[in-house]
């Protein structure tokens, strides 16, 4: 397998902003479209092209706004984020889609991805062949809540150290007073480089934590070495967060926009921080889906990539047999 894309670039999009786009795969092949989690993780090293028949199959993914070699980058305080919600995101995958000359597309999303191809789908479903998503979310407050409120329950101690954090930088937040995810959003968005630098990685700290229990261990992710990622990620995190994803009314509200197109969701039993009730509720209201539900894997595991690359294969062939 090449190491190295078929076809890459930069689109300008609108807002002074740049996304990078690479293309893999067959140029003939049913087109799909790969939309990284975070917000803010951005492709990093590709390894989605693997959940995909390449033979088969043109794979195109992109670096969201503020993120990876997409421009501005969120890592500069600088750097506004009004211009950066799931509409413009939307607004980009269109324009994207029109550059590369596809009619429609399979979609795939993982995490926070999953959320925008649903946002996605719901607004265009003409575009939309099938929705693949994995680590199923909706970015639903109650869901915001969870990951950094309720499952500190589980992880006290971790969480005391994220919320001492935010009591220690003297905004005003208050344990039980407020919501501890608006208190980061408010230091991601300092322009003092020592204040973005601490609290990104506390934030990155909490990440690893509480997708640990599923792992079995705590363990470190070496992105966080790299101060532009950790940074970008923690201010394009918060700032969703905190605006419920931008998203009103929410996406459990609108699933039959999705009437007729199918689907796969993947999920971990073990998912500990993005507990499986999401793509359950989801499956209930969208009769087109199929639901996977992983009894071993956690966030993002081995089995359940094995699940997202049967899912593309016969979607393909599917889409194969009805050209």
């Amino acid at each position: 397998m090449s190491e190295q894309p078929r076809a890459q670039g930069l689109l300008t999009v609108g807002d002074g902003q740049t996304i990078f786009w690479e293309e893999w795969g067959a140029p003939d092949g049913v087109s799909a479209l790969y939309l990284h989690g975070g917000p803010g993780g951005g492709l990093r090293k590709s390894g989605y092209r693997k959940c995909f028949d390449l033979a088969r199959t043109r794979v195109i993914g992109f670096d969201q706004r503020g993120c990876g070699s997409s421009r501005p980058h969120a890592s500069d305080p600088a750097v506004a984020l009004d211009t950066n919600t799931t509409q413009h995101l939307i607004s980009d995958i269109e324009a994207l889609r029109e550059d590369r000359g596809v009619e429609r597309w399979i979609i795939n999303g993982v995490s926070w991805g999953s959320t925008l191809a649903l946002a996605y789908a719901q607004t265009h479903p003409e575009r939309v062949v099938a929705l693949v998503l994995l680590a199923v979310t909706s970015t639903h407050r109650r869901e915001v809540d969870w990951i950094t409120e309720d499952v500190g329950a589980i992880f006290p101690e971790a969480w005391d150290r994220l919320a001492k954090h935010a009591e220690d930088a003297g905004i005003g937040y208050i344990r039980g007073q407020g919501r501890l995810v608006e208190a980061y959003a408010r230091l991601m968005n300092s322009s003092d480089g020592q204040v973005l630098d601490a609290a990104s990685r506390e934030w990155a700290l909490w990440e690893d934590t509480h997708v640990s229990i599923g792992a079995g261990a705590f363990a470190r992710d070496p992105r966080w070495d790299d101060d532009r990622y950790r940074i970008a990620f923690a201010r394009l995190v918060t700032h969703y967060w905190v605006h419920d994803a931008f998203l009103t009314p929410p996406l459990l509200d609108r699933m039959d926009r999705l009437r007729g197109i199918p689907g796969w969701l993947i999920h971990g039993r073990r998912d500990v921080s993005g507990p499986v009730i999401t793509a359950w509720e989801l499956h209930r209201r969208w009769p087109g889906s199929k639901l996977i539900i992983d009894e071993g894997d956690e966030h993002d595991g081995a089995s359940m990539v094995e699940h997202w690359g049967e899912a593309n294969r016969q979607l393909v062939a599917s889409a194969l047999g009805r050209r």
